[in-house]
């Protein structure tokens, strides 16, 4: 049985507390949150003592924990459970500067305890067939993410909030780093960016482009991947995925052959790879090196 704990109870805090509870062999012991009506929501829905300070929960027998705060906490909560010796799974971006995120990295290193970034997208089936399809044939690479102002984030910018998505599934799927990134925004809606469109090349030749707002009316997150013999596009909010043939100019057409993908809840499989590297102490999936290669990106676009 492994025990764990979740810090912050936002809206994603409340998911991966949801799928702790839902979990065999999990046990979650406790739960940190600066609201009693959070605190006491947890303990009615899902029978789990709640705490008003972090000291309190880091006291309990604990194997692992998600840290889902506001990215400017990330740094100071992940240093005090790092400190205890328990592994971390820490809600994206990393934390809010390059440099806390090398401490952080450096620290779980050091204590020898699993750090795991959760970008959760990877986990997305819509992407791993994207992945999949492309192999070493990709040319460039075009994601689209926007949506409508988010009033829980007042934080960070659509660039940190929802770009970062983005700037690790362009790494993911390409398996390169960026050899170069620039990016141009705005900010119209309040006195962070909210919108942004960022273009690069990663170190093995493929073309990235991002788009992203927060000012769009509904929802949108689609990969449009150019490859040397096929195109793809998916819809990560349907899961469809389509795969084009090049057009022929003797038929004046060309094939679309639609991939399936087997839907599954994204954030039970994040964690359950998380708990699985934290039992086996094998890397975890989304390293914490991973999430430090997002936030040097991101300080390059934002300069």
């Amino acid at each position: 049985m492994q025990k764990v704990g979740v810090i912050g109870l936002g809206s994603m805090g409340k998911i991966h507390l949801r799928n702790y509870c839902e979990m065999p062999d999990v046990q979650v012991v406790g739960v940190v949150d600066v609201s009693q009506a959070n605190l006491d929501e947890a303990r009615t829905r899902f029978g789990v003592p709640g705490y008003s300070s972090l000291d309190e929960l880091l006291a309990q027998d604990l194997d692992a924990v998600s840290i889902s705060v506001p990215t400017v906490l990330h740094h100071e909560v992940g240093m005090q459970v790092i400190a205890r010796g328990v592994s971390l799974l820490v809600e994206k971006p990393l934390a809010a500067t390059a440099a806390q995120g090398q401490e952080l990295v450096d620290a779980a290193r050091a204590k020898g305890v699993t750090l795991m970034a959760g970008h959760i997208e990877r986990f997305n089936p819509a992407v791993q067939r994207v992945k999949e399809l492309v192999g070493d044939d990709l040319v460039s690479l075009q994601i689209e993410r926007v949506g409508p102002f988010p009033v829980r984030i007042q934080d960070v910018g659509v660039i940190r909030d929802l770009g970062s998505h983005d700037i690790d599934l362009l790494r993911y799927i390409s398996g390169s780093n960026f050899r170069t990134v620039s990016g141009v925004f705005s900010a119209s809606l309040g006195k962070h960016e909210d919108c942004a469109l960022i273009t690069g090349q990663m170190e093995n030749g493929v073309l990235a482009h991002i788009s992203t707002n927060w000012i769009t009316p509904y929802r949108s997150r689609k990969i449009r991947a150019a490859c040397k013999s096929r195109f793809i596009e998916a819809d990560l909010m349907t899961l469809q995925v389509r795969e084009l043939s090049p057009f022929s100019s003797e038929e004046k057409s060309y094939s679309v052959r639609e991939w399936p993908t087997m839907f599954r809840e994204q954030m039970r499989e994040e964690l359950a790879q998380f708990l699985r590297a934290v039992r086996e102490k094998s890397p975890s999936p989304i390293s914490g090196e991973d999430g430090l290669e997002v936030l040097k990106v991101i300080e390059r676009i934002l300069g």
